[in-house]
């Protein structure tokens, strides 16, 4: 089963966005999909049309050992893939693990009681944060997706980002990679995009993603409909895209 992590500390790259759309994207290439939203914000959780409140089983209490993983697994309606909900109690939680034996591992732990064949993949939208909610989600990946605006200060950053995750390969997790990153929001027409892009390329090489991911408004629009943007309007410049990506994945043999 690969485990994904799609991490960037920084907000507002597309993160939530991209843990979506490739989930979707990849489904339709056949690939039995799980999304996990351990983001506070609760953005993927919306974007599939689940209300975030009133939820009788999330995340939050899979962390905290009230309910197993599969217990609070669910199947939004517009959506193919399974989904691990989040909601409010996961705001504060970076307190409440803090008390709880081998905190960095719940998640890692709760993922390996799933059957062997229950998912090919797993795709974890993590908060953009690098507090112990980032850390499970990279303690129980084996592959770290970066996904990075194409804009100057998306590049800052990225090297805590990239000393967490080899701190968390030396510490607790050897099979831990960065297996790709994702140019989002890329405008061919902006310097500044190329710009951005070259020095990704001069400091990532060939991990950095032959697809890019453009700035639309049907992107935009899709989670407020409860969405992927590929259910939504699967022609646009967005679903194509992401489609390429997840296609890419499986060249590159990353899946």
């Amino acid at each position: 089963m690969k485990v994904f992590s799609i991490s960037n500390q920084k907000g507002g790259v597309g993160k939530t966005t991209t843990a979506v759309n490739i989930s979707a994207s990849l489904v339709t290439l056949k690939k039995k999909v799980l999304l996990i939203d351990l983001d506070p914000q609760c953005n993927a959780t919306s974007g599939c049309g689940i209300e975030r409140y009133g939820l009788s089983f999330s995340i939050a209490k899979v962390l905290l050992g009230k309910c197993s993983l599969s217990q609070a697994i669910i199947r939004p309606e517009n959506m193919q893939f399974d989904l691990l909900p989040s909601d409010s109690d996961l705001l504060g939680m970076e307190l409440q693990l803090a008390n709880l034996a081998n905190r960095e591992r719940i998640l890692s732990n709760a993922l390996k009681k799933l059957e062997d064949d229950a998912y090919d993949i797993v795709v974890i939208d993590s908060p953009p944060a690098l507090g112990l909610l980032s850390l499970n989600a990279l303690v129980a990946a084996n592959s770290v997706i970066i996904p990075v605006q194409c804009e100057y200060y998306s590049l800052e950053g990225l090297s805590d980002l990239l000393n967490t995750i080899e701190a968390v390969k030396q510490t607790y997790n050897q099979t831990l990679e960065v297996d790709c990153v994702i140019r989002t929001m890329y405008d061919p027409r902006s310097r500044l995009s190329r710009d951005v892009s070259n020095q990704l390329f001069r400091h990532f090489s060939d991990k950095v993603m032959k697809c890019t991911i453009p700035r639309t408004i049907r992107l935009a629009e899709a989670p407020s409909h409860g969405r992927s943007i590929v259910d939504y309007d699967a022609n646009s410049s967005g679903s194509i895209a992401y489609q390429a990506m997840a296609n890419e994945l499986l060249s590159r043999k990353l899946i």
